[in-house]
């Protein structure tokens, strides 16, 4: 059995031997001989290292050796410390790209977010007046109108109001990724607003033959919320439930009282459904999980960002669970307001 090696510096040396002949110490049939002579003892099962083994054959003497290994060592420094430098010099360059590649993109970000914050305002004046005068024709205050042109006004208006919803979502956008997003918490019927909320989708659901209703626990304290932005995301979530589920289908908005201070919101459908392993994508701006999406629903894909940023705004986190087919049920908790 072969015993272990005793560590000593030769060990940390590679190609010993090719040094000593380059460097005029012994010649290619010395170094031949004695590579030899080694493997004969590796054969009994004894240790050999090369210079072991040119001392042996009186090829060279111990300081000739020491010499060699010492130079070699000092060498082999010199050319580690050079790469250390050389990497470190790299990785300054590569953290200076990247450090600039990341300057670039929060520029790109911030123009981005400007851009889509003064193209929405900038949409909102003349949309403001198409609205006044599709008002103003729809009242009949500039003359009277016909059956048919009372339906065009209706799809008009109906374009207008989408349209609007459209710039709002742009502008919050815009708003959020500044990180300028603020809320105005205040003690908030939760119970109202749900049933407004299911109110004001109604009309959609039903021209989708979608039944949509409000499951509540009857004894509901209020909730700490910005109102506004709660009511913003219940309408959200159910216009998506609404959208994404088919003839026949059902969407429900549940409020929970959890506990004396948590009330659980969710929104069920029984849609499409969305694959376990794409949820995140959902909260990509201007993204749908299927570019035939978009044709098919309509949308620009920012509902859901928006929702998730208005709840961490309020603290709380989204809970998404799906089964592909067969629906979809978003939910998130809400504090419930102190008693005063």
């Amino acid at each position: 059995m072969t015993q272990p090696n005793k560590l000593t510096p030769e060990m940390l040396v590679p190609r010993l031997g090719d040094y000593l002949v380059n460097s005029g110490h012994i010649g290619i049939e010395d170094l031949q001989k004695a590579l030899a002579y080694q493997q004969e003892k590796i054969a009994h099962g004894e240790s050999a290292l090369i210079g072991q083994t040119l001392i042996e054959l009186n090829l060279v003497t111990k300081e000739i050796l020491d010499q060699a290994v010492t130079e070699q060592i000092i060498q082999l420094r010199s050319a580690l410390q050079a790469t250390n430098r050389n990497l470190e010099r790299r990785v300054q360059e590569r953290t200076a790209e990247l450090q600039g590649a990341l300057e670039r993109l929060s520029e790109l970000s911030e123009l981005k977010a400007n851009f889509v914050s003064n193209i929405s305002h900038e949409l909102r004046t003349p949309l403001t007046h198409i609205k006044g005068y599709l008002e103003l024709i729809a009242s009949e205050s500039l003359g009277t109108i016909t059956e048919e042109q009372e339906h065009a006004l209706q799809v008009s208006q109906r374009s207008t109001s989408r349209l609007e919803g459209l710039i709002e979502d742009l502008i919050m956008v815009s708003v959020t990724s500044r990180g300028e997003l603020t809320l105005k918490q205040e003690a908030v019927d939760i119970r109202r607003i749900a049933h407004l909320t299911v109110k004001s989708v109604m009309e959609k659901a039903e021209e989708r033959d979608v039944s949509v209703h409000a499951v509540l626990d009857k004894k509901m304290p209020k909730v700490q919320a910005d109102s506004q932005k709660l009511v913003w995301v219940l309408g959200q979530l159910l216009d998506n439930g609404i959208k994404f589920t088919p003839a026949g289908g059902r969407v429900v908005l549940r409020v929970e009282h959890e506990s004396d201070e948590l009330i659980t919101i969710s929104v069920t459908d029984t849609g499409i459904g969305i694959p376990a392993d794409r949820i995140d994508e959902l909260f990509q701006p201007f993204h749908q999980l299927d570019s035939a999406a978009t044709r098919h629903y309509g949308g620009t894909g920012l509902g859901l960002l928006l929702v998730r940023e208005i709840v961490e705004a309020h603290g709380s986190m989204l809970d998404i669970k799906s089964i592909e087919g067969r629906g979809t049920t978003i939910k998130f908790p809400l504090l419930a307001a102190k008693k005063k």
